[in-house]
């Protein structure tokens, strides 16, 4: 039993109930990996599309038939337990969070190994294992957009699904970077998105905000629900549409910046990412929200409610011995 481990498992593409738990052997690290004890990692969108294997063009690269990984997870936060041989940069103990990519790397289980030249940095002191997975996948693409966007003082942006992993990230740190911010949320959360800094509330049940009379520098579409068409006329002449899915906005990126005027981009990674959320988080500018905890034996229940929609920040997975 000592070698061995729990882990989400699936052989198959589909919805969460075709997750199991399964007993797993502990994986060994290579030369240049570390092995990681989980204690927390989030179930998020990401997730959810390596799970149903939709978009289809995604098993190109996650398997044409059936998953190359049969454990799903794409982030964590736990504590190294073992070093390969030519590891230099972390020690036995360590407390770890990272994140692998939205394709997956299986942390939805007791242990992983991760490569320590990835994307992997030392958890801030004052935040336990839970906090730190919730500032993971979605502070992750906010914090790859914000970098890239490079906002300044007194710029003005929307963010379309302010309360998600993403979009709860994206208020944060565009407030961090003292930029006016309009929240297109439900309203029953108004109170909770204020707190993070949001100056302006659009009620999406009650209000169409591409109807909005303001001109944004930056058009955020944190939930993949909108288009460049739509939202358009809110933007600045030289306004950028932020899109977090969909082939056509990536086809309009350079066509746009062709143009030269309103463009479409999609952020592209940077080495610095993590540095900047764990900056963000030791100097209190960013706080994690959780939605919902689920044990590693409910993560099917973690799916289904992640699939709704519905979730307010992150939803994360304990993985309980």
């Amino acid at each position: 039993m000592l070698n061995n481990m729990k882990a989400a498992f699936r052989s198959t593409y589909g919805p969460p109930n075709i997750l199991s738990i399964k007993e797993l052997e502990k994986p060994i690290p290579k030369d240049n990996e570390v092995l990681i004890k989980v204690y927390a990692a989030s179930v998020n969108r990401s997730d959810n599309h390596v799970l149903l294997g939709k978009p289809w063009v995604m098993r190109l690269l996650t398997g044409l038939f059936k998953p190359r990984v049969a454990t799903t997870g794409s982030d964590f936060a736990g504590q190294i337990e073992a070093l390969g041989k030519n590891v230099g940069v972390f020690k036995v103990g360590d407390k770890v969070m990272g994140f692998g990519g939205g394709l997956g790397i299986g942390s939805h289980a007791q242990f992983i190994v991760y490569p320590e030249n990835k994307r992997i940095v030392l958890i801030p002191a004052h935040i336990t294992y839970e906090q730190a997975a919730a500032c993971l996948e979605g502070a992750y693409y906010a914090a790859v957009g914000i970098n890239q966007l490079k906002p300044s003082a007194g710029q003005k942006a929307l963010v379309y699904g302010a309360t998600g992993a993403i979009g709860s990230a994206y208020v944060q740190f565009f407030k961090y970077h003292k930029v006016y911010v309009t929240a297109v949320c439900g309203g029953e959360n108004r109170d909770l998105v204020k707190s993070w800094g949001a100056d302006k509330i659009i009620d999406y049940k009650t209000e169409d905000f591409t109807k909005d009379t303001g001109q944004y520098d930056f058009v955020i579409d944190a939930v993949g629900k909108s288009s460049f068409a739509q939202c358009k006329r809110l933007m600045t002449d030289k306004g950028i549409y932020a899109p977090s899915d969909g082939l056509e906005n990536l086809f309009l990126v350079p066509i746009t910046a062709m143009w030269g005027g309103k463009r479409v981009l999609f952020p592209m990674d940077t080495k610095a990412t993590l540095n900047f959320i764990k900056e963000r988080i030791e100097d209190g500018s960013f706080k994690p929200v959780i939605d919902r905890t689920y044990p590693l034996d409910k993560i099917a229940e973690a799916f289904t409610y992640v699939a709704t929609g519905q979730k307010i920040g992150n939803v994360i997975v304990t993985m309980e011995a």
